[in-house]
């Protein structure tokens, strides 16, 4: 392997993982950050052009991780999200997209200036919203679970109807002028359904086949991932030997099936394949990238960017205003799906493919193509991936941007924990699957969630509530650490907490396993024993502002405090733990949540901190 091969490797995953982190760091758009490293890599700096390195098999390559891709997203489309979004789904899979092609063909002829087949196919190919692009930003928007679901649906649904629907528009085109409708009714259009029809057949065949294996317990753990990555591979092959476009139907459809099978065990295996996509779309967003050269850069001109202008602000709001018409779906859904419609790989990989073609066969107006979508491709992702958020907002779509808590387990003492991180004005959620539990809380006007968090339904009702971190505090230590090890990939392992199992169950060794349970809130010694006792003996939770005269003795280990939580409203939370490193950084304004005895008082505290500062 040589240098510029292993220097590449090295600057696209670096790179890219790099790019995924900042931003996560700062909150920003990943797919803006990993499209500017590939104009950096290819275009501005050109040393990466990927197809000259890799040659014709990139483009193949290409094809299979975007099976993956949409192979991971049909995992998300759980038909239950239609309960409540389903009128929302038809409009926006079975009706805009129609009205979209119509609107961007128009579009293209009359402003972008490209003749009616070119402008066809150009409508053809930006039907579709990239999965590869809506799905990242999705997962940190917090949007509703309703508008979340419209965008998911659309992406993952109409990306292969898209590339089906541009094969189809090429084939068209592509015919000689002999070839009469005779020929498209005759065998195009059947051909087309045949194989579309063939392939949704194979993908619930495959899903419930590797059902069949599962629950009879004929399929090692270690081979479930490998079989099931073979399997959309597989599928998507056979799909695109049979029609283009048709490989991607299949591979959506078998994991659609897989998740909505409910197949013992899928939960863990989604978990990681989703890592596995992350990798694979922020490597492919960087290569295509940097396939741009200069030259094709160079094709852009004033009329591909008026309609690229009418792509964004014309073409997808009005087609999403004709689509929902008479329809429930509120004005501030209808302005925020019309406006966010990013496109991404599948998009690109279609253009590059049959522009091609169509500009082999000498069609007037083919050059346009694919640096026209390409246009819509970059502004797209650049303007909707910074906008959806803020948009989000101020529709009043999303969920609470504050850091918020939940607390699971609802006792004595956690419900006065609870209590007093309400009144600290901070976003806090009790959850039990015990109604009764919640009285206490809920009068004093705590959000509280009666449902077992391990259930589906629970699952599912703690992700449409905004939570960050995670303290479970029932008194059964292994339910806990049950409970922190499952919710661990929605929170984070550093943002789940348990209550003390008792220090002797704490030992590295013979102990409680740390991927088997929370981080220990307060102290080991703190186990759900003694805080019962303390609080039936009257110590209680008080909010205490930390000040420069009590700053210094809150952590005083010989102070009557138990310090739990260190808040600062619309800014952090932070839980205390033995576990971490070091004591948080108070500041004057911080709230500390803090157990103290029956007779505690400020006082008694300014005189501990005293007596530590003479010390």
């Amino acid at each position: 392997m040589t240098e510029s091969v292993l220097l590449s490797i090295f600057f696209v995953l670096g790179g890219s993982m790099l790019a995924q982190w900042t931003a996560w760091r700062f909150r920003l758009p990943a797919i803006v950050l990993l499209f500017a490293l590939g104009l950096l890599y290819g275009p501005v700096l050109e040393v990466l052009h990927p197809t000259r390195m890799i040659g014709p098999a990139f483009h193949s390559l290409v094809s299979l991780a975007v099976a993956l891709i949409v192979f991971e997203g049909g995992l998300a489309l759980d038909f239950r999200q239609l309960k409540e979004a389903g009128e929302g789904v038809l409009r926006l899979t079975l009706v805009a997209l129609p009205i979209n092609l119509i609107l961007g063909t128009v579009a293209a002829h009359y402003i972008g200036g490209m003749s009616w087949g070119a402008a066809f196919l150009f409508g053809a190919i930006i039907v579709v919203t990239g999965p590869t692009v809506v799905l990242p930003l999705l997962r940190n928007a917090k949007l509703h679970p309703r508008v979340a679901a419209f965008l998911r649906w659309e992406a993952i649904v109409n990306d292969p109807i898209g590339a089906i629907l541009a094969t189809l528009v090429l084939e068209v085109l592509l015919m000689r002028p002999d070839e009469g409708s005779g020929t498209f009714f005759g065998f195009i259009l059947p051909h087309m359904i045949a194989s579309a029809g063939l392939m949704i057949a194979l993908g619930i065949g495959a899903a419930w086949g590797m059902r069949w294996l599962w629950v009879r317990d004929m399929m090692p753990e270690v081979l479930k991932i490998p079989v099931l990555i073979t399997s959309a591979l597989v599928l998507f092959s056979l799909g695109t030997l049979a029609m283009d476009g048709a490989g991607l139907m299949a591979s959506t459809v078998f994991g659609m099936a897989l998740v909505n099978l409910r197949i013992p065990g899928m939960a863990e295996i989604q978990r990681m394949k989703e890592a596995l996509v992350v990798l694979i779309v922020s490597i492919l967003f960087v290569l295509l990238t940097a396939d741009l050269q200069r030259a094709e850069l160079a094709h852009l001109s004033w009329s591909i960017g008026a309609l690229t202008l009418a792509v964004l602000f014309l073409v997808r709001p009005l087609g999403i205003l004709l689509a929902t018409a008479r329809s429930s779906m509120p004005w501030a859904e209808r302005i925020f799906v019309g406006w966010i419609a990013p496109r991404g790989i599948v998009a690109a990989a279609v253009a590059g493919v049959a522009g091609l073609r169509l500009q082999d066969a000498g069609y007037p107006g083919a050059g346009q193509v694919m640096p026209a979508v390409f246009a819509v491709i970059a502004s797209t992702m650049i303007l909707h991936g910074f906008s959806l958020a803020p948009l989000g907002r101020r529709l009043k779509l999303t969920l609470s941007d504050e850091p918020a808590l939940a607390i699971v387990g609802a006792n004595d003492w956690s419900s006065k924990m609870a209590i007093a991180v309400h009144k600290a004005n901070v976003p806090v959620l009790l959850v039990d699957n015990s109604s009764l539990d919640l009285t206490r809380a809920q009068a004093a006007g705590v959000p509280v969630l009666p449902a077992e968090v391990l259930s589906e339904e629970g699952a599912e009702s703690l992700e449409e509530r905004p939570a960050d971190y995670l303290i479970c505090t029932t008194p059964d230590a292994i339910y806990n650490g049950l409970v922190c090890a499952h919710l661990t990939p929605h929170f984070g392992g550093q943002r789940v907490y348990q209550v003390s199992p008792g220090i002797a169950r704490l030992d590295q060794y013979r102990g409680l396993s740390r991927e088997a349970r929370g981080k220990v809130l307060g102290e080991p010694s703190w186990n759900f024993t003694l805080l019962e006792t303390l609080v039936k003996e009257g110590w209680r939770f008080i909010n205490l502002t930390v000040t420069d005269e009590n700053k210094d003795a809150i952590f005083y280990e010989g102070s009557n405090l138990l310090p739990f939580l260190v808040l600062q409203k619309g800014v952090s939370i932070t839980v205390l733990s033995a576990e971490d490193q070091a004591r948080p950084q108070l500041e004057n304004g911080h709230c500390v949540v803090a157990l103290v005895p029956p007779d505690f008082s400020e006082t008694s505290l300014f005189q501990d901190a005293a007596h530590h500062v003479g010390a």
